[in-house]
């Protein structure tokens, strides 16, 4: 049995997510080895008494990663290590180096390797867009209406067409790609939780979008399920059930701060000036529109049934937030006031009208 326990690579365990994803994985049966890979080394430990993970520090972005996975005799590789924001990476190109040059360096060593069996990769339901025109709910086949010009939108489409190609080259690999959406649970931390944990809540005046989850729970155990079945594909992947951003901030018992779009983009400029939040274009049309995740074929052919529902991904957040305070307070509340003053105005130039 030993000789069939499969090696897994897994890259982004620098990150909080990877690493204990990691951790997880290498305590399921039929797991011989993990072997965490990322360019610095993890905050915490990666060993537990129930499984270890080796660490290798390696960026993906050189020709290190490909040594990496021949050295260990790697069978299967899980794809973590895309970010959504620039954070402390360095700015946006760091970013766009880290998502799309590592992608296709990672894919080139993946490519050489006649040994490798599985590739997962962790995408994101940002690729279909946020927009005014959109579906109901969108299935894997539907494109998004407009294509992503910047940003970490744009990063994960291309990451995506990438990851085709190597199907199409490698089609002895099973190649799994999981668009998930936002990721929610106690423990998270990422644009939509900053977000979330701000004192009052700015939102976009007249808009009150529908909003989808994934439990940071389920995030471990889908990935963990595509690395164990013979399932290929690409695959939406939320939890049951919607839930309007109003109602999200009514549970949370905070104040929502409805203005017009550019105020809300004028604070989140400020946010992200002051290391607040983080915040996106693709974010904040998120925040205006909403998506719907059809997830018919996660369930019928994938095999994957969540834990938890939107719902109850948002609530065992929201029973772990804690209600920032002090300056990020501030800066809502004096932008929330000057945008309040400018959609007076501009309510008024319409009635006048």
């Amino acid at each position: 049995m030993g000789a069939d326990r499969s090696v897994v690579l897994v890259t982004g365990v620098s990150r909080d997510l990877g690493r204990r994803f990691a951790r997880h994985l290498a305590a399921q049966p039929g797991i011989g080895r993990v072997i965490g890979v990322d360019a610095v080394p993890p905050g915490h430990d990666l060993g537990d008494d129930v499984g270890d993970v080796s660490f290798v520090r390696a960026d993906i972005r050189g020709p290190a990663i490909a040594e990496v996975i021949a050295a260990e005799d790697v069978d299967t590789v899980v794809h973590m290590s895309v970010i959504a924001t620039p954070g402390p990476t360095g700015g946006r190109g760091t970013m766009k180096e880290l998502n799309v040059i590592g992608t296709m360096q990672l894919l080139a060593a993946c490519q050489k390797s006649g040994g490798l069996r599985n590739l997962v990769v962790k995408s994101t339901s940002t690729v279909y867009g946020a927009s005014s025109r959109d579906p109901a709910m969108f299935t894997e086949d539907m494109q998004p209406r407009h294509q992503p010009s910047s940003g970490y939108a744009k990063d994960a489409a291309e990451i995506e067409g990438y990851v085709r190609g190597f199907a199409r080259r490698r089609s002895d690999v099973r190649v799994t790609t999981l668009r998930l959406a936002n990721v929610l649970g106690p423990h998270v931390t990422s644009p939509i939780t900053s977000y979330f944990r701000l004192p009052a809540i700015p939102t976009v005046l007249g808009f009150d979008p529908r909003l989808q989850f994934v439990h940071e729970t389920d995030l471990m155990r889908v990935l963990t399920h595509c690395v164990q079945t013979e399932v290929a594909g690409t695959f939406n992947i939320a939890g049951d059930g919607v839930l309007l951003l109003s109602q999200a901030v009514r549970r949370l018992r905070k104040a929502a701060v409805p203005l017009v779009r550019p105020a809300v983009g004028g604070i989140a400029a400020a946010l992200v000036s002051a290391r607040m939040a983080d915040f996106s274009p693709e974010q904040l049309e998120f925040l205006t529109f909403g998506r719907g995740l059809d997830t018919t074929r996660m369930r019928t052919e994938l095999g994957f049934e969540p834990a938890y529902t939107t719902e109850e991904a948002f609530a065992d957040f929201a029973s772990g937030a804690e209600d920032g305070t002090g300056t990020a307070g501030r800066v809502v509340d004096g932008l929330a006031s000057s945008g309040a003053g400018r959609a007076r105005g501009t309510q008024g130039r319409a009635g006048r009208g």
